[in-house]
């Protein structure tokens, strides 16, 4: 919606940080703008997976495995990920239930061992690669023993 206050056009903020950017006037954008946008495009990259089989191993849309969807899905946006869930969760930055957000790493454990990993995609669900004979689909978290962890 574009307002006019004595004769200036009035724009959205994050039209005229871009504008002002094209312009090379030096404006930022709003702190955590970028980490909202990153978490949205690796919901976006997992979910454009749905339905790719589940394959011990995998790492691309011919098959998946949990850990091999978040290091795809991470990877479609720039950000390097460990192969395994458990490499997964020592290498990226814990982050408190109540600050997750959407493209935040979701680990599942047993005794302390990593042994499920998915892409948190808001609400109470999760992408993820859930088991042998499955596909890669939109998954409930099932229980309040997780961690959550940042790569971005």
């Amino acid at each position: 919606m574009h307002t006019r206050i004595r004769g200036f056009l009035v724009v959205p903020v994050a039209c005229a940080v871009a504008v002002a950017g094209l312009l090379g006037l030096g404006l930022a954008a709003p702190a955590g703008a970028a980490q909202v946008g990153t978490g949205d495009r690796i919901v976006d990259a997992a979910a454009a997976q749905s339905g790719a089989p589940y394959r011990s191993g995998g790492t691309s849309p011919g098959g998946f495995d949990c850990s091999g969807l978040t290091q795809y899905a991470h990877g479609q946006v720039g950000i390097e990920l460990p192969r395994t869930s458990r490499d997964q969760a020592a290498a990226v930055r814990d982050v408190p239930k109540n600050e997750m957000r959407p493209g935040d790493l979701v680990f599942f454990a047993d005794g302390g061992s990593v042994y499920h990993v998915g892409v948190f995609a808001g609400g109470n669900t999760i992408w993820a690669a859930p088991e042998p004979g499955d596909v890669v689909r939109l998954q409930t978290i099932w229980t309040d023993s997780y961690t959550v962890g940042r790569a971005w």
